[in-house]
């Protein structure tokens, strides 16, 4: 039930001229959301707004914030524990220019994990947000807005069976980002899979909760994943309420997966 109204919340918040979702590929997949449970809604909401200049939102009980290519959803819970130490350990952002996002950063009071040369040769650094939210930021100086959603980053000691997964599961195709081989991309964002020593934990409760994609007949999607033998934790059910469609699964190494048809429209 708490799955279902989050969805119900998250799909008439989104407006279009802002968040509008990557184009789809030939398939119908493309991009949607992460979402975060937090201590502090208000406080997450001012960092991402004056420090990421996302574009603060809400609709009924749930509160988000908007940015290029994504929207970011909190869950006023106190997490399980942080992103470290889960399947998903981070996700990342593009910056135009690093060293003074992190002037601004330290300015107002906050710490910077580490600073250092990226897989594609550029000016990086780990940031952890409150309640232990680690965000990455990449600099990229041709960037045409300041901030945008740029990768999220798994971490499993099975992370080359988990990336075979996702190929298989979503039909994309393994290309590498800069030094980092085993990674695969869709529109609006790339997937990387690291290797780690030890067993994480899944992402169900933790920081970040759960990421989404959008597919443009979900109800078909479904069928394929059934057909492979994916075992659904949310069933596809339609909304016609809010013009929604949806469906939960997770993947082997425990990342919590929302799928939505319906999402880009709003």
């Amino acid at each position: 039930m708490r799955l279902l109204l989050t969805v119900v919340a998250l799909a008439s918040l989104v407006a279009p001229a802002y968040a509008q979702l990557a184009v789809p590929n030939e398939a119908g997949l493309t991009y949607g959301h992460v979402h975060l449970n937090v201590t502090d809604v208000d406080l997450h909401t001012r960092i991402w707004v004056e420090h990421f200049g996302a574009v603060a939102t809400q609709k009924g009980p749930l509160r988000a914030v908007r940015m290029p290519g994504t929207v970011i959803a909190f869950s006023e819970t106190k997490p399980e524990g942080p992103s470290q130490g889960s399947v998903m350990d981070h996700f990342g952002v593009k910056v135009r220019d690093t060293g003074k996002w992190l002037e601004k950063w330290k300015a107002a009071g906050y710490t910077v994990d580490s600073e250092f040369t990226g897989a594609e040769g550029q000016h990086n650094a780990y940031v952890t947000l409150p309640d232990g939210v680690r965000v990455e930021l990449q600099e990229d100086q041709m960037l045409p807005v300041m901030v945008s959603g740029y990768h999220i980053h798994f971490f499993t000691p099975e992370f080359e069976s988990l990336l075979d997964w996702y190929v298989d599961v979503f039909g994309l195709e393994k290309l590498p980002r800069g030094s980092i081989g085993s990674t695969t991309n869709v529109p609006g964002m790339n997937l990387s899979f690291g290797n780690t020593q030890n067993e994480h934990a899944p992402t169900d409760g933790r920081a970040i909760d759960h990421i989404g994609f959008e597919l443009d007949d979900l109800e078909a999607f479904c069928e394929t994943l059934k057909a492979k033998g994916i075992e659904f934790d949310v069933e596809y059910r339609d909304i016609p309420s809010i013009g929604l469609k949806i469906a939960f699964i997770t993947d082997p190494a425990g990342t919590f997966i929302e799928l939505t048809e319906g999402y880009d429209d709003f």
